[in-house]
């Protein structure tokens, strides 16, 4: 359940299309489903405003098969996250509803026809490889109903890529920036913008690069202000932070 579902029922109470006992019923569903291998937290969508999202990698098929129709016979919507391609076909072929993105290596249903917010997320890799994880980010904050904008290969070996850019820049209202090798592109990107950044170091880079570490310590020691960084190739939990961020634009405000 999520707010939104909650709060048709309450509405359906309220002109009298639901009974106050079936309303009540639903209200006191355990918030939780075992299902031996998973705990599945059923409330998350009620608390946080979007579903529990799966973490595919490690898992079986079977596992995330289970965990994705439980997940849909509750929700409007599915993101499993690090999922091959060779997984992918199985599992979609048990489960239709969803649906795979191959670069993202994301599984979803019920992905939003529109952005919910006004502006968009920007979000800028540094190289080609970075890619990937990029698109992670970018499939999250559109699950959570926001507008995404990418931006490919504008790494500081060409400073004069991301100046270019600066007009769109100015124009997003979140940047994701994803780099690896010495990850300096946060920090640039931050001394010409006034918006909140969210770094994110990938595991891209050669042998000193230590599978990612060199990026984080880089990201971590940023001198640009507003640079907040999240771990090496989570794409995931910077589209999922944005996604909050830019939410806020969307509040009312009280004075």
């Amino acid at each position: 359940m999520d707010s939104a579902q909650a709060r048709q029922l309450l509405q359906g109470v309220q002109t009298g299309s639901i009974a106050v006992d079936e309303a009540l019923k639903q209200f006191q569903m355990p918030p939780v489903e075992s299902l031996g291998y998973a705990e599945l937290d059923t409330h998350r969508g009620l608390r946080q405003g979007f579903p529990e999202v799966v973490f595919g990698q490690g898992k079986t098929c079977d596992q995330i098969i289970g965990i994705s129709r439980s997940i849909l016979e509750r929700e409007n919507r599915v993101l499993v996250t690090r999922v091959t391609e060779e997984s992918a076909a199985k599992i979609t072929q048990a489960v239709p509803a969803l649906h795979y993105h191959k670069s993202a290596r994301c599984l979803t249903a019920g992905m939003p026809d529109s952005s919910m917010y006004p502006g968009f997320i920007g979000i800028i890799t540094a190289g080609t490889s970075d890619i990937p994880v990029a698109e992670e980010a970018s499939i999250t904050a559109r699950m959570m109903g926001h507008q995404t904008q990418l931006r490919h290969d504008l790494g500081v070996a060409g400073i004069h890529r991301i100046l270019r850019a600066h007009d769109w820049l100015l124009t997003a209202h979140v940047l994701i920036v994803v780099a690896g090798m010495e990850a300096a592109l946060p920090s640039v990107v931050a001394g010409l913008t006034e918006r909140p950044i969210i770094g994110v170091p990938t595991s891209v880079g050669y042998g000193s690069h230590f599978n990612g570490i060199t990026a984080l310590l880089g990201m971590l020691n940023s001198c640009g202000s507003g640079v907040t960084v999240v771990n090496i190739d989570n794409g995931f939990g910077a589209g999922y932070a944005a996604a909050q961020i830019h939410k806020l634009t969307a509040l009312p405000t009280h004075e």
